[in-house]
């Protein structure tokens, strides 16, 4: 593609470290391409949303999706930055990247700055790492038990078929216990993805094939017992409000996962898709590491 000597044309390729190091494709600006780099499992989707970069100085603008590129994932405490390759093997060092709120507490973009020497089709790779990525200390926060309300299953989960085990151990208590435990942020009810329910369906079997392991799923918006079935408790806007859990690992989005090992730190972390056999080789490494 010929340019002028003002044009570049971006080409958005994606390293995502969050529950894994792995490769995918980001939604590319207007009048670029995506090149494939591998097929992994999406944590986020960075896209470039300036639409006019050329030769020199820019400013840039990055925007941050969730998984199904609908809902903004961009947050203050998400990091980003991002290294440029050229079209004649021209690279440009990895860039920080400044958060701002564009509408706050909503919406976000984050902005960096590069100098690009020629006109062509240069290569962003971004690098980006989630509140709650492996390595970081669990946060330790109490969650409700059936324990805690008199015995009834139904007050904790809006799961139609709940599985006692997942609600007997509070967050706070796995964690201080120093053993590993897997921890789940799904809400069957109440969902707004269609993929809260599977979620426990596929983490269910996984659990049973693992006795050993403590399992502990958080609904992850306030709800209340009304006349014996939970219902959310909406803010004066009418939303969905976040539980303490929610806001303590900092999620933007739900479904979540996370395996925490026994030294307190989040090992793997697993957002929206997930398959068993992920969930299942992240529990036997925190238990034989």
């Amino acid at each position: 593609m010929n340019l002028s000597s003002r044009a570049v044309s971006l080409t958005a390729v994606v390293l995502v470290l969050a529950a894994c190091t792995s490769n995918t494709n980001a939604n590319p600006p207007p009048g670029a391409t995506a090149s494939p780099v591998g097929s992994a499992r999406l944590d986020v989707l960075p896209t470039i949303v300036s639409t006019e970069l050329g030769v020199g100085p820019n400013r840039i603008l990055v925007s941050v999706l969730d998984p199904t590129g609908t809902k903004p994932a961009g947050s203050p405490d998400r990091k980003v930055s991002v290294a440029f390759r050229g079209p004649s093997g021209e690279t440009i060092a990895t860039q920080p990247s400044t958060f701002i709120w564009a509408i706050q507490g909503a919406v976000g973009v984050y902005v960096l700055h590069a100098t690009f020497p020629t006109a062509g089709a240069w290569t962003a790779d971004f690098t980006t790492s989630a509140p709650g990525s492996p390595g970081d200390p669990a946060p330790s926060v109490v969650t409700p038990t059936i324990a805690s309300v008199g015995g009834d299953v139904t007050k904790v989960s809006t799961d139609t078929n709940p599985v006692a085990r997942f609600y007997e151990t509070s967050e706070a208590d796995a964690l201080a216990a120093k053993k590993p435990f897997v921890l789940i942020f799904a809400t069957p009810k109440f969902c707004r993805s269609s993929v809260c329910g599977p979620t426990l369906e596929k983490l269910k079997p996984v659990a049973a094939a693992h006795p050993e392991m403590t399992f502990i799923n958080v609904e992850p918006y306030l709800l209340k017992d009304d006349q014996g079935q939970l219902q959310p408790v909406l803010d004066a806007g009418g939303n969905l409000q976040a539980v303490p859990a929610t806001v303590a690992y900092k999620l933007s989005s739900e479904p979540f996962v996370f395996v925490v090992g026994g030294d307190g730190k989040i090992s793997s972390s697993f957002e929206l898709v997930f398959s068993p056999e992920e969930i299942d080789a992240a529990i036997k490494a925190v238990e034989t590491g």
